[in-house]
């Protein structure tokens, strides 16, 4: 019996490594082919106005210390920084606010959960559009509105001051939701003994949420910030249809900038060193999150 137990799970193994192994080919073709390639070309001055430039690997680190030691790229990064802690701490502060909010069972709560996740399943092009309609004085009802009692405030996305944080308005609006549904699920599998007992001893509702509720959700609100600050990174739809980058160069951004100098000034050596750098950026942040995650509560 015990060796027919034995060749059935060698068999099973068996099975899902064959099922497994194209898969894993296919996904590893898929990411790391273009990844490799992307590295690849980093290290030459390709351009498409000279074909063979693919190919010059003379001076393979010249991209990276271009971006390294000029004032655009570091001007851009900053901007990024910017722009992610703004979308990020706004996000998360109002994500978890909202999930404390809706945090409890109803016909009518289930219908304003659904409400909210809509921004979150737009895509991100039409998201740019309704902003863009809103952020434009002659046709946005926010601006109408303002006016019938007389104020009259210039468009922010032109503003050298408010285009940067415009964005990160519209991109909150957008992905809060993200972060309100992983704090919402893990609210809800919280269980009740912690709190029926902080309740007993007299606990406020600020001592609730940060010595009870904060520290089971955690790990849950962890995840949520990683996420979302990957994918601030990609903010890409909404400066692209909000600003183009400006106006002059105060939304642009890391990616953007990325943008400009492959396909407006065909840089597509230099424009593959810049993603380069952004995703070791991307991947170590990554890092340092998931290690400041992994500290449980009673270790800080």
């Amino acid at each position: 019996m015990a060796a027919g137990s034995t060749a059935w799970s060698i068999e099973q193994r068996r099975a899902f490594t064959i099922g497994l192994v194209p898969a894993l080919a296919v996904l590893t073709a898929v990411t790391l082919g273009p990844a490799i390639y992307l590295v690849v070309i980093s290290l030459t001055p390709l351009t498409p106005i000279h074909p063979g430039s693919g190919l010059d690997f003379s001076t393979p680190f010249a991209n990276y210390r271009q971006a390294l030691f000029e004032g655009s790229f570091d001007h851009s990064v900053w901007l990024q920084c910017e722009l992610s802690t703004i979308t990020v701490g706004l996000q998360t502060l109002l994500g978890v606010a909202v999930a404390l909010l809706l945090n409890s069972e109803s016909r009518f709560m289930d219908a304003v959960r659904t409400g909210f996740l809509v921004p979150m399943v737009l895509p991100p092009i039409v998201v740019a559009i309704i902003w863009k309609i809103l952020y434009t004085p002659d046709v946005s009802p926010v601006y109408a509105m303002l006016g019938a009692f007389g104020l009259r405030p210039g468009a922010l996305i032109t503003s050298p001051v408010w285009a940067l944080p415009a964005i990160a308005l519209a991109d909150t609006w957008e992905w809060f939701p993200f972060t309100m549904l992983m704090v919402l699920a893990a609210l809800r599998m919280m269980p009740n003994e912690p709190i029926e007992a902080a309740r007993i001893d007299g606990a406020s509702a600020w001592q609730m949420f940060w010595y009870v509720r904060l520290p089971f959700i955690r790990p849950a609100l962890t995840v949520a910030v990683l996420f979302r600050l990957i994918d601030s990174i990609k903010a890409f739809p909404l400066i692209y249809v909000l600003t183009n980058g400006g106006p002059g160069q105060v939304t642009e951004v890391t990616n953007y900038y990325a943008f400009i100098q492959t396909f407006n000034f065909a840089y597509w050596g230099y424009g593959a060193a810049i993603a380069t750098l952004m995703v070791a950026g991307v991947f170590a942040l990554s890092l340092l999150l998931a290690r400041l995650g992994a500290v449980a509560p009673d270790d800080v």
